[in-house]
């Protein structure tokens, strides 16, 4: 989606007769002011290019193997999953016990 804004922001730019040409005859093909078209095609194309390199395109394989790993996320190491256990024993004795944490 092309957005025109009004901005004050200027941009300069120098080029060739015939590049400036060409320009403003596909601008007024286009029915817009040389602006305009500028502003609009590099707006247009800037999107299309960080599209591009902000996009992870994956081959079939790549995908399955990406999704795999995900689903075989790491266990709790054996001392990591005792600690959690006897947290969780020492909290059940105080909820019981009435004592405040």
């Amino acid at each position: 989606m092309v957005t025109l804004a009004n901005g004050n922001d200027r941009i300069e730019l120098r080029t060739s007769p015939e590049i400036k040409a060409l320009l403003s005859r596909a601008a007024a093909t286009a029915g817009v002011s040389l602006s305009a078209f500028l502003i609009a095609s590099a707006q247009e194309r800037a999107q299309q290019l960080l599209a591009e390199s902000e996009t992870l395109t994956l081959s079939p394989r790549d995908w399955e193997t990406f999704f795999s790993v995900l689903d075989n996320v790491d266990q709790p190491r054996p001392k990591l999953k005792a600690a959690a256990d006897d947290y969780l024993v020492w909290r059940t004795q105080q909820d019981i016990s009435g004592d405040s944490v």
